[in-house]
């Protein structure tokens, strides 16, 4: 008899859990699973390539409801003569406007502010994963019926007292805690030392064959620009070091070098960094091209890949410009030298403008140094589809 699971993510926009999640459910034998997918977002670009088998959960109740713009939310809370949800919704608003929370911080507010809103599900499923911290990770504990509960953890990160204490209560629901490395699985038991002994490792998968079948497919730049192309992917958010990014990009500039940086992303930071870039005259220079259901395209034709993240669970953009044998720049996060080896498969700098741009540059200059690193690339390990049996062996120990 098939295992009935469920997995539980925010939404499936381009980003590296999400393409984790992807991968995973793309390589699933579904003989074997039926498979429901629960998002909190709709309409992210990575849903065009989730497998057919896989069944995509219609928004729960509360969903629905913030789509709705305020006057509407009135008129339908006026309607229903029930204004729980409205009632949750100006709550947590009215807390986001007061202070300027981190992302633990929003999902503890978001949950003490609405859960009670939100309909506990009435499926019962042999297995519930939670593929990412946050919100998916209260949901699947509150609301969820099921046998075995598993909670992925895909990002370096460090809690206030206030947020352990409140996560921890969720945590104890799980079976098992799946950390994708060895740096984002020591920072957790920093985190919760209580649980160290039901956490373990699944790396993010990766799969080559599929990476380089996509980057055939489809656009790619588009402005005839033929100088060096920098690429950076990521959320237009202060985890990923877009500040880093754009004074490394000004720094070059002045240096006289002929380039330009592309980003791939959309998020909060938007209009912060449009604003840099026209304060500093770097139109031509730093290119936002928005969110791409297939970004590789845009990483096959790239000449250096740039990660200036602050931290990372895994990196899994790296991961896929090495499968892709582009030689990378990244800062020194966590979890950096699960993957990376410095001046081997690229260079791994201080966490500041200077040596980012110092590390692109000699990449630029160093054309041994560059040949060097994309020879290694290309005799490098491609992708870890192997950790899919380690999956099987989780979700199979029930």
């Amino acid at each position: 008899m098939k295992k009935n699971i469920l997995f539980v993510i925010d939404s499936l926009h381009c980003a590296g859990a999400e393409k984790s999640l992807t991968t995973l459910l793309s390589l699933l034998d579904y003989s074997k699973y039926n498979v429901d997918l629960q998002l909190f977002g709709y309409g992210g670009e990575l849903e065009e390539i989730v497998p057919k088998e896989v069944n995509i959960l219609p928004p729960l109740d509360y969903t629905k409801f913030t789509e709705l713009s305020l006057k509407q939310s009135i008129v339908y809370s006026i309607k229903k003569i029930n204004f729980k949800m409205l009632s949750s919704r100006l709550r947590y608003s009215l807390a986001l406007r007061k202070n300027d929370y981190s992302n633990a911080q929003k999902a503890r507010v978001f949950w003490q502010s609405v859960s009670k809103s939100i309909e506990k599900s009435k499926r019962n499923y042999d297995i519930a994963i939670s593929y990412a911290q946050g919100v998916p990770t209260f949901y699947v504990a509150e609301k969820i019926n099921a046998k075995e509960k598993f909670a992925w953890v895909n990002v370096s990160y460090r809690l206030e007292e206030e947020d352990k204490k409140f996560q921890s209560e969720f945590y104890k629901k799980y079976k098992k805690i799946v950390a994708v490395s060895e740096s984002t699985k020591e920072i957790f038991i920093e985190t919760f030392d209580e649980f160290k002994d039901k956490i373990e490792v699944i790396h993010d998968i990766n799969d080559p064959e599929l990476i380089e079948k996509m980057s055939k497919l489809g656009n790619s730049y588009n402005d005839d620009f033929e100088g060096i192309k920098i690429l950076t992917i990521g959320r237009l958010a202060h985890q990923k070091g877009y500040d880093i990014a754009l004074e490394a990009c000004k720094e070059l500039k002045n240096r006289g070098i002929s380039f330009r940086w592309y980003s791939l992303g959309i998020g909060y930071l938007k209009e912060d960094i449009e604003t840099y870039i026209e304060e500093n005259n770097l139109q031509d220079n730093f290119i936002l091209l928005g969110v791409k259901s297939n970004p590789y395209p845009y990483l096959k034709d790239c000449d250096i890949y740039v990660q200036t993240s602050r931290f990372e669970g895994f990196g899994i953009a790296i991961a896929e410009a090495r499968m892709l044998n582009k030689p990378v720049v990244t800062t020194r996060f966590d979890a950096v030298y699960s993957q990376m080896i410095h001046e081997k498969n690229g260079l791994v700098v201080d966490m500041n403008s200077k040596a980012v741009a110092d590390g692109i540059e000699r990449l630029i200059n160093d054309r041994d140094l560059n040949e060097y690193i994309t020879n290694y690339l290309k005799k490098e390990k491609k992708g870890n589809v192997e950790e899919l049996d380690k999956f099987y062996e989780l979700i199979e120990s029930i």
